[in-house]
């Protein structure tokens, strides 16, 4: 039986994540997720792992909690904002996008 701890786990997803391999991530983040449901890092991790992964649904459920549990997250919005892009959803992404903007995230562009 495996025993790894959720930052264990959390590491090794973003080592998949690092390599260009979300869809490894998102098995082992999701593993991390469930010993820490309440974590935000591992949220952030597990959206961005289904993001790449063309997820985008399920990236945004996880990028929506992150919300819920620290509305200042700029980056998190910011991710929203995208995975509401890729939906189709100009509203919610145009609304996230404002709000990552407003509190000072800033693409690398």
């Amino acid at each position: 039986m495996n025993h790894e701890s959720a930052y264990e786990l959390f590491k090794r997803g973003e080592e998949f994540l690092r390599t260009n391999n979300p869809a490894q991530a998102a098995v082992v983040l999701e593993r991390a997720r469930r010993k820490q449901p309440r974590r935000s890092s591992i949220r952030e991790a597990l959206g961005r792992a289904y993001y790449n992964c063309g997820r985008f649904e399920r990236a945004a459920e996880q990028f929506k909690i992150v919300i819920s549990l620290y509305p200042t997250n700029s980056y998190a919005h910011y991710c929203l904002a995208r995975c509401a892009e890729k939906l189709d959803d100009d509203l919610l992404s145009r609304k996230h996008f404002r709000l990552a903007s407003a509190m000072g995230y800033r693409t690398g562009a």
